[in-house]
């Protein structure tokens, strides 16, 4: 069993972006899905303007899913610009609606927002309350990006997560995974820093906050886990119920790295079978109820 607790698509085939990709359609996506062995994947919603050149409603996703019921889980999403662009909207109707529609999580979330704008925490109090979680990406800085602000050292991250404790908070993007070594700074944090790794604020927020889970899709969490080989495997086991299997797709042509790492890992049995079963898809399965156990 595989569980991708990350991937993107698009409904109809939707607008070639500055990469010169699109978003892949249900079929390209399952074609993609086949080929890297993947059994079952989590559709991301994208509705904020930042990362919307490809819009994809939380409807489209609850329609491409419930096409594809045993491949794809679908998550809603929310912008906490919208209802009334005030950090006293009430987003209880939306989330309950979602919810009940079979929706299983809120994300990709991407306002370029400081992340503990009070729009923010708004919004992550009511999907607390609403139990669901919520994956987010984070930018180095408001405009130019797309992605909750935080700044180096992930200060507004743990604030959230102090204020949250219920909230389960799946960490992804550059700024999020660089922070693992404590060679982090300006220059690199939205990039992919090399070499070795001293354990950085990321290790430390993941030790002390246990609603901090990590979605090990793209690159940054690829880098992330075998910049450095031995605290690689280290860290998937020290942190094995919170880990998630994951690749990111969003282009209609796309390499996987991820798969193959996870598949060494397996043949060449360098992390434990539990573990690997843990990060591969127990977790997901646990985290989104699935029942596959």
């Amino acid at each position: 069993m595989l569980i991708d607790i990350h991937v993107h698509g698009s409904r109809v085939v939707g607008p070639m972006r500055r990469s010169g990709t699109r978003y892949p359609t249900p079929p390209e996506l399952l074609s993609m899905m086949d080929a890297a062995g993947i059994d079952r994947a989590v559709l991301l919603s994208s509705v904020s303007p930042e990362s919307a050149t490809c819009r994809v409603s939380p409807e489209d996703v609850l329609e491409v899913c419930g096409a594809h019921p045993n491949r794809l889980i679908p998550f809603a999403n929310l912008d906490p610009r919208m209802v009334d662009n005030s950090p006293k909207s009430d987003f209880m109707p939306l989330l309950q609606h979602y919810k009940k529609a079979g929706c299983k999580g809120i994300g990709e979330y991407t306002p370029n927002l400081p992340f503990d704008d009070p729009l923010n925490m708004n919004v992550f109090k009511q999907v607390e309350a609403a139990g669901l979680p919520l994956t987010f990406h984070i930018a180095p800085r408001v405009g130019g990006f797309y992605g909750c602000v935080d700044d180096l050292g992930l200060p507004r991250l743990e604030r959230v997560l102090k204020a949250c404790p219920n909230l389960i908070l799946l960490g992804h993007s550059q700024p999020f995974w660089a922070e693992i070594g404590q060679d982090a700074n300006e220059q690199n944090r939205n990039d992919y820093p090399k070499g070795p790794v001293k354990p950085g604020c990321l290790v430390q927020l993941m030790r002390d906050y246990p609603n901090l889970h990590g979605d090990l899709s793209a690159e940054s969490a690829h880098n992330a886990i075998r910049r450095d080989p031995e605290f690689g495997f280290q860290f998937l086991q020290e942190f094995q119920d919170r880990l998630y299997f994951g690749t990111d797709i969003a282009h209609q042509i796309q390499d996987l790295p991820i798969v193959g790492y996870f598949r060494r890992l397996r043949e060449e049995k360098l992390v434990p079978e539990e573990v690997l079963e843990k990060i591969t898809w127990r977790n997901a399965d646990r985290l989104l109820g699935l029942g596959l156990a």
